[in-house]
């Protein structure tokens, strides 16, 4: 870790619709820690539908394990262990199993193939609290992606996190959503509104002013600031008051740049084929180069503890 913050940390990936690239970014920003020499473990907690696997390129994994050691399997007691996977040695992708010298470990812990989702019991949240307690003395970071929305996999987080096992460990949420009005709603709503983040989890023990110093949004697929100057005037015109009613619906919202970790931009790559960005895409001229350098900041500023001081 650094020196900033050498204590493990453990990191809820989150957003209330689909389509955020909240299981994307959340890829890209732990291989992005891995490269760093971080020992970095994902959790697979879209319990829905648990596709952490193609992100990583692991055949026989894209959605899930199916020997029945998944996390679904362990979460509902069948199992003593859930399954780990290796990414640098599991993974298809050739460039990705060259390891760089300086490079930690990645790990995916992986759903079950058609687990679903199920319900939340005390000991399910036990089992949950114990896999992540036992995580964070293997790993210097453990990113958990959870279901979208108000899910059991929330639950689960929200709970965990609020007992004895894991109420001393450091945890962030990160708050994915896409740079549009309607998501904008739907992020300010999971966080603020009725049976949101904050609501629920003052119901499991948590404290209000802790938990909002620990969370993040993360925007993603923003427009270039300067993607204007090629349109139309009155389409430029149009397209700034929207940018501007954009940052203040935020702000309104709870959201706004105070609680905001970094943003995305638009990478064409990502909308034809959902996965990790190596430095050799950017090479090729395959990917953006602002896009690395996002999901870089994104991971620098994640396990930075400065970024999250309060009361600087």
């Amino acid at each position: 870790m650094s020196a900033n913050d050498p204590a493990p940390i453990l990191v809820f990936a989150t957003s209330d619709k689909g389509g955020t690239g909240r299981s994307v970014t959340s890829c890209n920003i732990a291989y992005r820690l891995w490269l760093r020499g971080l020992d970095v473990a994902y959790v697979d907690f879209d319990f829905g539908s648990p596709t952490a696997g193609a992100l990583f390129e692991i055949g026989g994994a894209e959605r899930g394990v199916t020997e029945g050691h998944g996390l679904h399997s362990y979460l509902l007691g069948h199992t003593r262990e859930p399954a780990r996977l290796n990414v640098g040695r599991d993974t298809d992708r050739p460039q990705l199993r060259r390891n760089p010298p300086r490079a930690g470990s990645l790990t995916l812990l992986p759903g079950d193939v058609g687990g679903g989702e199920f319900g939340c019991d005390d000991a399910s949240v036990q089992l949950g609290a114990l896999l992540l307690a036992n995580l964070l003395t293997e790993f210097d970071v453990v990113i958990v992606d959870l279901s979208a929305g108000r899910s059991v996999a929330l639950e689960i987080a929200l709970r965990a996190t609020a007992s004895t096992v894991l109420r001393n460990h450091t945890h962030r949420w990160l708050v994915f959503h896409r740079w549009t009005r309607q998501h904008v709603l739907a992020a300010g709503g999971l966080v603020h509104g009725s049976h949101g983040l904050i609501e629920a989890a003052t119901m499991w023990g948590h404290d209000k002013k802790e938990l909002m110093a620990s969370m993040r949004c993360v925007r993603t697929a923003v427009a270039e600031s300067d993607s204007t100057r090629a349109v139309d005037p009155a389409q430029a015109t149009w397209l700034k008051e929207q940018a501007n009613a954009l940052r203040e619906l935020a702000t309104i919202n709870g959201i706004g740049a105070a609680m905001v970790l970094g943003q995305t931009p638009i990478e064409p790559m990502l909308q034809w084929r959902e996965q990790l960005i190596l430095d050799a895409d950017v090479g090729a001229r395959l990917a953006n180069p602002a896009t690395v350098e996002a999901y870089t900041n994104l991971a620098r500023r994640l396990t930075d503890s400065l970024t999250w001081d309060t009361s600087r």
